[in-house]
């Protein structure tokens, strides 16, 4: 019987934020498969515990990934960990997951510390529908079809970004978006030089544009404003009536039909054709 795949989320800053139920799928785990031993490390020593560990990150999924499906094949169970956050959510624990619902493969995934979850609750942004984009690309055109893609979303849209590349993000974001777009850029959340900044796209790209960005970021950007659609008048209506009898319908299956697409009283829309 094979065994089963923890998804144990570690904190994303302060160490208290781990869970009994984190601390104690570690201790029971049979081994962890940790993005970087040398940072999970740390964080059993403040557990005080040892367990045996081996890689998997985006730059060894195949053999990595492999690696620990034969284990788990062979009734291991295995405590899935990234360096910060929720496994799988933006991180190749996702390619994992996949292989082990081929194989049927049980997977559980503990509750804990997900930056984006914690950027949106604290972002003062509306939170009912929201849009997770993550990175974005390093390529320019690819950058520029993802932002194009996004440029109708009305959802709360939160975004991933490292320092060095802050600048040109926001830049873009403001070029795609507009830059009085409202912006929650939220900083080393958690951690002792937390910040979360309400702004616009435009003033935080001037801001960063002249001060240089420290810590990990993420940001939380307004959904755009949804689009009143216009109501069709009778003057409308009488249009198509006119053109769908130019195609050949009956003065009253064209009222109908005009009627039903344009949203308008059919009584009201006949009684103007025949005057």
């Amino acid at each position: 019987m094979a065994g089963t795949l923890f998804l144990v989320p570690t904190p994303i800053g302060n160490l208290r934020d781990i869970s009994r139920r984190m601390e104690e799928t570690l201790e029971q785990a049979d081994f962890i498969a940790a993005e970087d031993t040398r940072v999970t490390v740390k964080l059993l020593n403040h557990l005080g515990l040892k367990k045996p560990m081996l890689t998997y990150h985006r730059h060894n999924t195949d053999s990595g990934g492999q690696a620990v499906i034969d284990r788990l094949l062979a009734g291991e169970s295995c405590a899935l960990v990234t360096d910060a956050g929720t496994p799988a959510i933006s991180d190749p624990g996702e390619e994992l997951v996949a292989r082990c619902a081929e194989l049927d493969i049980p997977v559980c995934a503990i509750p804990g510390p997900c930056a984006l979850v914690t950027a949106l609750a604290v972002s003062g942004q509306p939170t009912s529908r929201f849009t997770f984009e993550g990175f974005l690309a390093m390529n320019k055109k690819n950058r520029r079809a993802h932002l194009d893609a996004l440029r109708g979303e009305e959802r709360t849209m939160i975004f991933y970004e490292a320092p060095h590349k802050l600048a040109a993000t926001l830049a873009d974001l403001s070029d795609a978006f507009g830059p009085d777009r409202p912006l929650t850029l939220c900083r080393e959340l958690t951690k002792l030089h937390e910040e979360v900044r309400r702004t616009t796209l435009g003033q935080a790209a001037t801001y960063y544009r002249e001060n240089d960005p420290k810590g990990e970021f993420v940001l939380v950007v307004r959904g755009a404003e949804p689009v009143q659609e216009q109501e069709a008048s009778l003057e409308d209506g009488m249009a198509l009536v006119d053109k769908l009898r130019g195609g050949g319908l009956s003065l009253r299956d064209a009222v109908r039909q005009a009627a039903g697409e344009l949203g308008l009283s059919r009584k009201q829309l006949y009684d103007l054709a025949v005057r």
